[in-house]
């Protein structure tokens, strides 16, 4: 598997943990007063985040990507769905 496809599937697996957190995990503890799934998902997605993060560093220095794309990269990780559609963006760029 080359860089570019392990980039695609940590960041598709950031983007389905921070949907979790924002969907399931935080409605279970403000709702139902069930705090650990807050702790367990928030804890899986905060490492999957550093390691995106890594990632997008990594791939701007072995694939050469640009500054503005890379920031890109960093904005779509904060961003409800935004992994999905940088990834979308780097299919329609033809680089995968």
């Amino acid at each position: 598997m080359n860089l570019l496809s392990q980039f695609r599937v940590i960041g598709y697996l950031e983007g389905m943990s921070f949907i979790l957190l924002l969907g399931l995990a935080m409605p279970l503890k403000y709702m139902f007063d069930m705090p650990m799934w807050v702790t367990v998902v928030g804890a899986i997605h905060g490492f999957l985040f550093v390691l995106y993060v890594a990632y997008v560093a990594f791939s701007m220095f072995k694939l050469r990507w640009t500054l503005s794309k890379g920031f890109l990269a960093l904005i779509a990780s904060v961003v409800p769905f935004g992994p999905f559609f940088f990834d979308a963006k780097l299919l329609r760029q033809k680089q995968v």
